[in-house]
């Protein structure tokens, strides 16, 4: 074999190899969608229906992102935020177009999944706030995802 051909062969085997190891090593918000959906699966159970429609990306610590939402009166709605940083901590809360807080007090947080309960009084824009409260990660992939009935 040629110097030529050896190097050439080097290279192509350890791309072969940074390719083959990229999904396994890195996250992506698809992972976080799955634990997201993962917290709507009891509520699923109870008659809510998940769209297919989700919102995500990556955050650090203690920044948030709003999401805008139409929602409408007469029916509930819940936001499920999840993460596939197990260790992380993060938190969803619903806002009305003033900045009042206007979910439900049965709203949770457990770890790396959260979720906001609403029964608009009014059909409107609604802001939902999601945040990244803790994680070793210095960007921390998210998903939040909704469902109604």
């Amino acid at each position: 074999m040629t110097p030529s051909f050896q190097i050439f062969r080097r290279v192509s085997l350890a791309l072969v190899c940074v390719v083959a190891l990229a999904p396994v090593t890195r996250a992506s918000v698809d992972d976080a969608q799955s634990f997201a959906l993962q917290a709507a699966e009891p509520y699923v159970k109870d008659g809510f229906q998940v769209r297919e429609d989700y919102w995500g990306g990556d955050l650090g610590v203690a920044e948030k992102k709003a999401v805008r939402q139409q929602l409408f009166k007469g029916n509930e709605y819940w936001f499920w935020l999840g993460t596939e940083v197990e260790a992380a901590k993060v938190s969803v809360h619903v806002y009305d177009a003033d900045g009042k807080l206007v979910e439900q007090p049965d709203g949770w947080q457990k770890g790396h999944f959260a979720g906001a309960h609403i029964i608009p009084k009014n059909t409107g824009s609604y802001f939902v706030i999601v945040e990244i409260e803790q994680s070793p990660e210095e960007r921390t992939h998210w998903a939040l995802v909704y469902g109604f009935r």
